[in-house]
């Protein structure tokens, strides 16, 4: 099947059309937080996210964005976890939400991961509100 773009956009430079293309793919990797803040509501069975608040059967995540695996102090993290040295930001929690066991073999969280990536990138701007 050709493609035949009206005239107007025929005009415009390639490398103008190319940054407004990339623009356009960055914007629809952001994730939403609203629409994450609805699909952490599976992470909360065992994380909680209140800022100061307790563990779960998982850490808090507030303050996750920033935080270097294996380090929110009291938590109980398994061995693997502690010696992973990530840190969570938006790339390695993306990951994380996709696959722990992927991520990090033989952590303790026993989630199967999220396999929308719409979701993935939702979730993780939600916890990246998490301050």
């Amino acid at each position: 099947m050709l493609l035949v773009l009206p005239r107007w956009i025929q005009r415009i430079p390639a490398p103008l059309l190319a940054m407004l293309a990339a623009t356009s793919l960055a914007a629809n990797a952001a994730g939403d937080a609203k629409a994450g803040a609805d699909v952490f509501k599976r992470c909360a069975v065992c994380h909680t996210a209140e800022k100061g608040g307790g563990d779960g059967l998982g850490p808090n995540l507030s303050g996750v964005v920033g935080r270097k695996s294996g380090m929110r102090p009291g938590f109980a993290y398994s061995p693997a976890l502690k010696k992973a040295a990530l840190t969570w930001n938006e790339a390695t929690l993306t990951k994380w939400v996709a696959g722990p066991q992927r991520v990090v073999p033989g952590n303790k969280m026993m989630f199967p991961g999220l396999t929308s990536k719409k979701q993935q990138a939702d979730v993780v701007a939600y916890l990246a509100t998490l301050k």
